[in-house]
């Protein structure tokens, strides 16, 4: 890949501001790496700069001396680095998502506490095609064929993939071309993953490398060599099937944005109104993720019979019921059994994947921040919200004494000031300004 190339596929994702400041995940792989570099001429050339962030999950014993020599590498390259350590991982089950989920939520968080709004992160071609077969083996054959978006606009960061149209080969050729060293994590050969076995198969069935082309045994990556393998044409053809896919998707979300406009309101104390009628299961199931705080919408066929006919339900973690004395249609509701528990109230924490403590919050030393629950009887008269959104509510406690429930202003508007909590729920991933690139 070219530097103008790069360049190429930044303004499929901009705008940026004058002089941008990025900042690159960098693992010390070769695609992340080769990342960095390009990012890192293509932020200069507009009087920007890059900072490369390196994740420590700690979860090998020389992680951390790997993640102190890729800093040093983007040193070397006049690109500044911080090292993020991660901790609490451990070996067991869904390792490979806890890990994701925990770099992710480092990884933005140090973009937040620096003021970096772009978040570059290295998927090229190759991973959209593994991302593709993995979601078609899961039974995903709509939205999820699109693959990753190239754009994801979260509350505070954009996460941006600007190689998604790029073969690995070609980023490895740039670091040789560019005398650039990369490392590899074992973790890419480990069988248990499915990417890996995904990516082996592929080697296997096309003549490329059984690894993929991580490496040529030199200590460098070469390229996959096999019709179809890792770094091969198939790749590149199954990534543009997913461009065209990811154009569909973002068309389906704008239409359900539309529908969601006209239909829903969603309220800051964390549940929503629908009016009646039908309405696009993409559409309802935004809802469900956003009142639900889940990752991910449900399933599309687990929607569609509700969205055609909306009616009292549970699914997904929200309960629909009559909006009462709401007026017309129904209340989508989290479910008060699917709450997570009370979590120490640090300063912009995120509660049930929902409600996020101000980071200018002064809570007490000990304060927790969890449900309402049997307390919202005390507020029955004086809050006009149904007892089954009250019972949801966020609140501040210190052992079991109630300090502040600051949806309902309790105590005072000045206490909740202090001890601000705001619905921040994940964004949908229908009808959000998700692009494809």
């Amino acid at each position: 890949m070219t530097d103008g190339e790069f360049a190429a596929a930044m303004v499929r994702l901009g705008p940026f501001e004058p002089a941008p400041l990025l900042a690159v995940g960098v693992s010390g792989g070769a695609d992340s790496l080769a990342l960095a570099l390009l990012a890192d001429v293509w932020a200069r050339a507009r009087g920007g700069a890059v900072v490369g962030l390196v994740v420590d999950h700690g979860l090998r014993a020389e992680a951390a001396a790997e993640a102190r020599a890729t800093a040093r590498l983007l040193v070397g390259r006049g690109i500044a680095a911080r090292v993020l350590r991660l901790a609490g991982l451990a070996a067991g089950s869904a390792l490979a998502e806890r890990a994701r989920i925990a770099r992710y939520a480092a990884l933005i968080a140090t973009c937040e506490a620096e003021g970096m709004v772009h978040l570059l992160v290295g998927h090229h071609a190759a991973d959209q095609a593994e991302t593709v077969a993995a979601r078609a083996l899961r039974g995903s054959f709509s939205a999820g064929l699109a693959g990753m978006a190239g754009l994801v606009e979260l509350p505070t960061v954009r996460v941006l993939r600007p190689l998604l149209g790029v073969l690995p080969g070609a980023l490895r050729a740039l670091l040789l071309a560019r005398s650039m060293e990369w490392i590899e994590d074992p973790s890419n050969r480990d069988r248990r993953s499915l990417r890996v076995r995904l990516r082996l198969l592929a080697g296997e069935r096309d003549g490329g490398e059984r690894d993929g082309g991580d490496r040529d045994g030199g200590g460098r990556a070469g390229g996959g060599r096999g019709v179809g393998g890792r770094g091969g044409p198939g790749a590149g053809l199954v990534a543009a099937a997913a461009v065209v896919a990811g154009a569909a998707r973002e068309t389906a979300e704008t239409q359900a944005a539309e529908v969601l406009g006209r239909l829903a309101s969603i309220r800051p104390e964390g549940f929503a109104v629908i009016a009646d009628g039908a309405m696009p299961p993409a559409a309802l199931g935004a809802l469900i993720q956003a009142v639900g705080g889940a990752s991910y919408p449900p399933a599309p066929q687990a929607v569609a019979t509700l969205a055609a006919r909306p009616a009292p339900a549970t699914l997904g973690g929200t309960r629909l019921l009559p909006a009462g004395r709401l007026g017309p249609g129904l209340l989508l509701v989290r479910e008060a059994a699917s709450l997570a528990p009370a979590t120490q109230a640090v300063p912009g924490t995120v509660w049930d994947g929902r409600y996020r403590l101000a980071r200018n919050a002064t809570p007490p030393a000990g304060t927790t921040l969890g449900a309402l629950g049997a307390d919202a009887r005390l507020f029955r008269r004086r809050s006009k919200l149904p007892a089954a959104v009250l019972r949801t509510l966020p609140a501040l406690r210190s052992g079991a004494t109630l300090l502040a429930v600051p949806h309902l202003r309790y105590p005072d508007p000045e206490t909740c000031a202090h001890l601000g909590v705001l619905f921040a729920p994940p964004r949908p991933t229908a009808g959000a300004p998700f692009r494809t690139g």
